[in-house]
């Protein structure tokens, strides 16, 4: 067994469901860049945002127009905007903090995929992933919808433009092709059913490079890290492939262009793989060998030292966790239910995956108690020592502490305007980033209402039967005459038999009453008294019936 699977020191990474959420059926999550609020479109066509420090819900997205279930959710760079694409065939921008919807369209195949364009600061692009046709950049500023190539013709001049179309209703269905945006937003990677990486310009929609996958297995995820320095591919294989972006962090566009005009001697096809080479390397590939499961929804991890990937097969619930080297760190085993998607938090190492039964489970870090942590010179002891105290440890001064010399100086200034980088501020700041989403509570007034009725109708019974017993204490009644009408109401309908008391009976209670014994109290005189008058009563009663 490998040291790194357990030694949980090696690495900081999920192993434990911590919790789970519950909102209706869920279909997809996603975070945002700061990992404090979570997405989820459910299967009736709503978008939920939980606050993810709280776990309570902060937002839900609802069109009326749309009552599909959501193939995708996407945030938008600074968190001010939502994307979410339906079954419906329906792509809808949402505003985070105000709950209203920016724009709408409807494309002729229903999206599986799509993702805003994280180089706009203000997003009006995104780029969809249709389930039988080509991606497609939809522009929702203007309403203008731009087929993708997904393929290489095989002609000398591949650099011309093509032409944009609304929709290719002549060509026929083929398998679903996987896109994304690099980190800048300027270029589009593709990875089509013959197992090629094609990057895109979509601006100019020309094939700028091309990169064949060994297989040539069908391309089902692409997906870049967060610092934009590898791509993941899930193919149809059975296998993740990781390469190495060797474009530069900005400027790729350009970058490419003048690697293009370097290869003069080259055409067509031979081009775009030379062009390729200089785009992404192999850098490693992850798989079971020995189970050979498919793949569903592989990502990186926030800082992109992991790559998670959940297993595809029926009725299990597996995530699986490599670190770049290529070794299986960790199998994390879930409940007896499918897995449909994953994401893993920015920040920390939390991992949120979707089940088929739309349950979303919470995985964290298994912390234990380590005190030394608090106290260095800390020890665990297996049983109780004897303390023996030093001689000067209560003095005010301990000679041990006077040996010490501190090295603060207490009059040098301390910077307080100076602003450390964050990690997250790789662009321009000019947007202020949503972070939160403001609590509005609100009362609960009909269930008040409710509560106030159902109180009052308490108290009034409780007065009733309390007078009903006052009455019966005044009239002489026993204990269960005084309960009878409580009885009653409890829906008690059954009448009481009377029996007639025999003359023996009446003799020993007249007896009773006579000779009554010494250490008898008040309480049972009064209480014979009554008995031998409720007797009486029974018998005339029942003489006169008889009458």
């Amino acid at each position: 067994m490998n040291a790194p699977i357990i030694d949980p020191l090696q690495g900081d990474f999920p192993e434990v469901i911590e919790e789970y959420l519950e909102h209706g059926v869920i279909k997809c999550v996603a975070f945002n860049r700061r990992g404090t609020l979570l997405a989820a479109g459910c299967a009736d066509g709503s978008c939920v945002i939980w606050d993810f420090e709280t776990r309570g819900i902060a937002k839900e997205l609802r069109d009326k127009d749309c009552a599909a279930a959501i193939t995708s959710v996407c945030w938008s760079k600074y968190g001010h905007r939502v994307l979410v694409s339906a079954a419906d065939k329906s792509l809808t921008l949402w505003d985070v903090l105000c709950g209203n919807k920016i724009a709408r369209t409807v494309l002729q195949q229903t999206p599986l995929h799509a993702r805003l364009n994280p180089g706009l600061t203000s997003p009006s692009l995104c780029l969809a992933c249709p389930l039988s046709s080509a991606p497609m950049i939809v522009d929702f500023g203007i309403g203008c919808t731009t087929l993708l190539p997904v393929t290489v013709p095989e002609m000398a001049d591949v650099l011309a433009p093509s032409q944009r179309h609304k929709c290719l209703e002549a060509n026929p269905p083929f398998s679903p092709a996987a896109a994304c945006f690099n980190k800048q937003g300027d270029l589009v990677y593709i990875g089509n059913s013959k197992g090629e990486i094609l990057v895109i310009d979509y601006r100019s929609v020309r094939v700028l490079a091309m990169v064949p996958v060994s297989g040539g297995a069908l391309v089902k995820n692409i997906v870049f890290c967060r610092n934009g320095q590898y791509l993941l591919m899930n193919s149809n294989d059975r296998t993740i492939r990781i390469y190495e972006n060797l474009l530069p962090p900005k400027n790729a566009l350009a970058a490419l262009e003048d690697s293009n005009k370097g290869m003069d001697g080259l055409e067509g096809v031979e081009r775009l793989k030379a062009v390729g080479s200089k785009c992404l390397s192999l850098f490693r590939e992850f798989q079971d060998s020995i189970t050979k499961v498919h793949w569903k929804a592989p990502c990186f991890s926030g800082d992109g030292e992991w790559v998670v990937g959940g297993s595809a097969s029926k009725g299990e619930h597996k995530v699986y966790i490599w670190d770049l080297a290529g070794h299986l760190v960790k199998i994390l085993e879930g409940p007896k239910e499918a897995l449909i998607d994953l994401a893993w938090h920015p920040v920390h190492p939390i991992i949120a995956s979707v089940s088929l039964t739309g349950l979303v489970y919470i995985w964290a870090k298994d912390y234990t108690e380590n005190w030394s942590a608090f106290a260095p010179d800390f020890k665990e002891l297996e049983e109780n020592e004897e303390y023996v105290e030093r001689e000067d440890e209560f003095d005010l001064m301990p000679e041990t502490e006077k040996v010490k010399v501190t090295d603060v100086n207490e009059d040098e200034d301390v910077d307080i305007l100076t602003v450390e980088k964050d990690p997250f501020s790789d662009s321009d700041m000019s947007e202020e980033e949503l972070r939160f989403l403001p609590a509005e509570p609100i009362p609960d007034i009909n269930g008040q209402k409710e509560k106030g009725v159902d109180s009052t109708k308490l108290l009034e019974t409780r007065n009733s039967a309390s007078l009903a017993s006052e009455e019966a204490g005044q009239n002489g009644y026993a204990a269960n005459h005084a309960s009878s009408p409580i009885r009653e109401d409890a829906g008690e309908t059954r009448p009481r038999r009377k029996r007639k008391p025999s003359e023996k009976g009446m003799e020993l209670q007249a007896e009773k009453v006579g000779k009554p014994s010494n250490g008898s109290s008040r309480q049972t005189r009064a209480r014979n008294r009554a008995a031998l008058g409720q007797g009486c009563d029974n018998g005339i009663e029942d003489d006169d019936a008889s009458d």
